[in-house]
């Protein structure tokens, strides 16, 4: 089992090198962090960018231009065509955005011609997160992707959680299904849903794993919480995935562990036929860097 971020770098790097293509990747922060990609073997990487940008970022961070290879395209929307469609066509195993803005990113993969959404499919998002106070990583979703998750939406996040978790190594995923309370409330609609999904998790509707829910997030990830309230289970105190009721609280959550709690974290769209890496512009170098391994880990 993977128990740390660096630890699927070198899980990645096991697996043999992925092709990866980075829509308009003319950024110092993607030129650093492909770089590391290369160097630590994880990845071959190509650009669909403007050259001469991609030439200054080099520059600035100090990286061979020469190791990676270059598709001229000064239009962000037109790089992210190119990009798209190479990955649909099985050029590449992996997508990557680089300074473009994420709806301009999306709405390629979301192309019904040429992008990579499967018929039905629901595109979501997986993050992967250390943090310094929890006992292992704890994989949450969705914080970027689906502003109030149907119930049909969340049967398929909970699979995509389900399934990366099973990428890092964890045999039988402790899924928690957060809503604002244990207790199951009518009232609450996070509540009543969360129960449906526990209960579709116990029959083993949703892969091999275990689901308990409706869990509050101190009893889904703290034991002393567990003991306190007199709960049950092998979800409860021990949490590997979180799934959230909304955007939300899940983003807030993530965020929060990041800047006030030090957690460092891997992310990547859920749903395309392709491993789609998904960060913010203003993530760091190293951020981008487990989000590739975490993409390459999981390409085909």
């Amino acid at each position: 089992m993977i128990k740390h971020l660096d630890d699927i770098v070198a899980a990645a790097k096991e697996r043999g090198k992925k092709k990866m293509i980075v829509a308009y990747g003319q950024d110092t922060h993607s030129i650093g962090a492909t770089d590391m990609a290369i160097k630590a073997g994880i990845a071959e990487v190509t650009f669909v960018g403007d050259p001469e940008e991609i030439k200054k970022s080099c520059e600035a961070e100090g990286v061979d231009m020469s190791q990676y290879t270059i598709i001229p395209e000064s239009n962000d929307v037109k790089a992210v065509e190119i990009a798209v469609k190479a990955v649909h066509n099985k050029e590449y195993d992996v997508l990557m955005k680089g300074v473009v803005p994420t709806d301009k990113y999306m709405r390629g993969i979301l192309n019904k011609e040429w992008g990579l959404l499967p018929p039905k499919a629901t595109l979501s998002h997986v993050t992967v997160l250390e943090i310094p106070a929890y006992h292992k990583l704890l994989t949450v979703s969705d914080v970027a992707v689906i502003p109030q998750p149907e119930f049909a939406q969340k049967v398929s996040i909970a699979k995509y959680l389900v399934q990366t978790a099973k990428t890092l190594g964890i045999e039988r995923p402790k899924v928690a299904l957060i809503a604002p309370s244990e207790q199951v409330l009518p009232k609450v609609p996070s509540s009543v849903e969360a129960a449906l999904l526990s209960t579709m998790g116990q029959r083993g509707q949703l892969g091999k794993a275990d689901f308990d829910g409706p869990l509050a997030l101190d009893v889904a990830i703290d034991m002393e919480s567990v003991k306190i309230k007199k709960l049950s289970g092998p979800v409860a105190g021990d949490a590997d995935c979180l799934l959230f009721p909304n955007i939300e609280s899940g983003n807030v959550f993530f965020k929060a562990c990041s800047k006030f709690g030090g957690a460092e974290l891997a992310a990547m769209v859920a749903g395309p036929s392709a491993p789609c890496v998904l960060t913010s512009r203003g993530d760091s170098t190293k951020t981008k860097l487990y989000s590739i391994a975490l993409a390459c880990l999981s390409a085909k």
